[in-house]
C-alpha cells in the first residue's frame, strides 16, 4: 500500500501572490497530517519565491509524520539542512527562470559532489533522496552518490498529449521503478500527478510513496484541504 506525502509548496504560492500571511504552509502541512497523509513536503529555494525559512522552521516543529525538504545540492541549503535536520532531504535541480522544477537531477554530471552532499548530511541522520528522470543509468549513479532514495520524475508522462505518448513515458516510468528496485533504493514519485493520470500508477507495487503538491491545493480550493487529501489518499492506497 503506497504513501501520500504533500507538497505545501503551492499554499505558500498563493501567500506570496499577496505579499501577506495567509494562506499559512504550516496550517495546510497540519491539516494534510490529520487528513491520513504520512509525509510533508516543502522545497526552500534560493530565492525564497514560496517557501520561506520561517515555514520550514515551524514545519520542523509541528510535522509528526516526515519532513522532507527539496533543495539543490548548494551550500547554503546543505548548511540549513544539517542545522534543522529534516528527516529526509530531496536534492532536485533548480533555475531562477523556471516556474516549477522541469527535469529531473543530472546526477551522471557530477557524481563526486552529490556524493559529498550525502556524507554531509549522513553525519546529521539524514536520509537523502535524488529527483531524477526515468533514466537508468541516473538512477544507477544516485545509487553509487549513496541515495537511499529515487523519486521518479513524472512529469514528462503527466505532460502527455496522447493516449499512446503517455503509455510510452509510463513504460519508461514502469522500467525505472524495476531499475530501481534492484538496486534496493527506496522508491517514490511524483511531478504532475492529478486525480486521473495516477490511476495509471496501480500497476506500479513497487513505488513506495507519491509526493504530490500542485493538484491538491487546486482541489482544496475547491473543495478544503482535509476533503483533497482524502481523496488523493484513498486512490494511492489502493495501489
Amino acid at each position: 500500500m503506497a504513501r501520500l506525502a504533500v507538497n505545501v509548496d503551492h499554499v505558500a504560492t498563493i501567500r506570496e501572490a499577496r505579499g501577506i500571511d495567509q494562506p499559512d504552509p504550516v496550517l495546510a502541512a497540519g491539516i494534510a497530517e490529520l487528513a491520513g497523509a504520512e509525509g510533508i513536503i516543502c522545497h526552500l529555494r534560493e530565492d525564497r519565491r514560496h517557501i520561506h525559512d520561517r515555514d520550514l522552521r515551524l514545519l520542523r516543529q509541528t510535522v509528526k509524520t516526515r519532513l522532507n525538504m527539496e533543495m539543490a545540492a548548494v551550500e547554503e541549503m546543505i548548511e540549513i539542512a544539517r542545522e534543522l535536520q529534516p528527516d529526509l532531504i530531496t536534492l532536485v535541480p533548480e533555475r531562477r527562470q523556471e516556474l516549477t522544477t522541469e527535469g529531473g537531477l543530472d546526477v551522471l554530471a557530477d557524481p563526486d559532489r552529490y556524493r559529498k552532499v550525502v556524507e554531509r548530511v549522513r553525519e546529521k541522520g539524514i536520509r537523502v533522496s535524488f529527483f531524477v528522470d526515468p533514466e537508468p543509468s541516473q538512477i544507477e549513479a544516485a545509487c553509487s552518490a549513496g541515495g537511499d532514495i529515487v523519486e521518479i520524475h513524472t512529469g514528462h508522462y503527466a505532460e502527455a498529449r496522447s493516449d499512446k505518448e503517455a503509455e510510452e513515458r509510463f513504460g519508461r516510468i514502469a522500467r525505472a521503478v524495476e531499475s530501481a528496485s534492484g538496486m534496493d533504493l527506496g522508491v517514490s514519485a511524483g511531478h504532475g500527478l492529478d486525480y486521473i493520470n495516477i490511476k495509471r500508477f496501480r500497476s506500479l507495487a513497487r513505488i513506495e510513496e507519491y509526493s504530490i503538491g500542485h493538484s491538491i491545493v487546486s482541489r482544496a480550493v475547491l473543495v478544503g484541504m482535509e476533503r483533497a487529501v482524502r481523496e488523493m489518499i484513498d486512490l494511492v492506497r489502493d495501489f
